[in-house]
């Protein structure tokens, strides 16, 4: 789960073209904690992925891997 969501996270970044940066003000965290959520140092708390999947229109389960589906 770890590799697909740290690919959908970049993935889904890119495609609204924004940067790590202006995800991570919009969820309120830092930079940092954003970057290391992309290169699979961690895993974000339940609160910032509904943060993160309202952000970029798409579900929870397409962000971590349990569809293909982006949104249900």
């Amino acid at each position: 789960m770890k590799r697909v969501l740290a690919q959908r996270l970049k993935q889904c970044r890119k495609e609204k073209d924004f940067t790590q940066q202006e995800v991570a003000i919009y969820c309120d965290i830092t930079e940092k904690a954003y970057q290391n959520y992309e290169l699979m140092m961690r895993i974000p708390k339940l609160e910032i992925l509904i943060r993160v999947a309202n952000l970029y229109g798409v579900s929870l389960d397409y962000l971590v891997g349990r569809t293909d589906k982006k949104v249900l």
